[in-house]
């Protein structure tokens, strides 16, 4: 592996930054960084420009709509045997099927949109928050565990440049499922050695253009 690559190079301060490298990757990039000076300001650059999306979020009381749901997917459900139906019904309903599928497979192979670049963002105690996959107009967004959101409430995206300010990609849906549209300086950022970062905002986004309130979640954008 070239370690002499500007890209490889950022990245992996990128991951050492957040903390997502594994330990073996980890021994190995501290090793680089002992005779690198250059590697040391690259991950100081990350450093600071990750600190003020570390600091700890104070805890929030569950919702209880939020443990009816969680006891709702855990009890045990209760299988409804449907009535026997005529064989002529069930053959229809299986050509009806099998034309569904066809249908579906000819769609996924003359309109081909592959995610580029993912991520997964993670709590501040590392846990598996919200999974984003980077098309190359929008991002497509899926809630892990995600904490409830207030009604006044949104959930922001940002892009987090080693050199730059963060960049808004626009608010998560509710929900957290969905697609988030990207315009042309937002899709210029996708490609690029970039973190993301989700932080509590107002209703509809920051006001500011900048995250004005706690960066629940993190993670970098990497290829695919």
């Amino acid at each position: 592996m070239n370690y002499q690559t500007p890209t490889l190079r950022r990245a992996l301060a990128a991951d050492y930054a957040i903390g997502l490298m594994p330990a073996a990757a980890r021994r190995r990039f501290e090793q680089l960084l002992l005779d690198d000076a250059a590697l040391r300001a690259e991950l100081a650059q990350w450093q600071e420009t990750l600190a003020s999306l570390t600091d700890a979020l104070p805890e929030q009381p569950v919702p209880d709509h939020v443990w009816h749901g969680i006891t709702a997917r855990i009890d045990p459900q209760v299988l409804h045997v449907p009535a026997k139906r005529p064989f002529w019904n069930w053959l229809r309903v299986t050509a009806a099927v099998c034309s569904l599928v066809i249908a579906v497979a000819l769609g996924v192979l003359y309109n081909r949109d592959t995610a580029r670049y993912s991520a997964t963002l993670l709590t501040a105690d590392a846990q598996p928050a919200l999974k984003v996959e980077a098309h190359a107009n929008y991002l497509n967004v899926e809630p892990l565990a995600l904490a409830a959101v207030e009604p006044d409430r949104s959930l922001e995206l940002w892009a987090i440049a080693a050199d730059g300010k963060p960049v808004s990609l626009g608010v998560i849906p509710a929900g957290g499922k969905g697609k988030v549209e990207l315009n042309e300086v937002q899709r210029a950022l996708i490609g690029k050695p970039i973190a993301l970062a989700v932080s509590l905002e107002p209703k509809g986004g920051s006001p500011t253009g900048q995250p004005t309130g706690p960066v629940l979640y993190q993670g970098a954008l990497a290829g695919r």
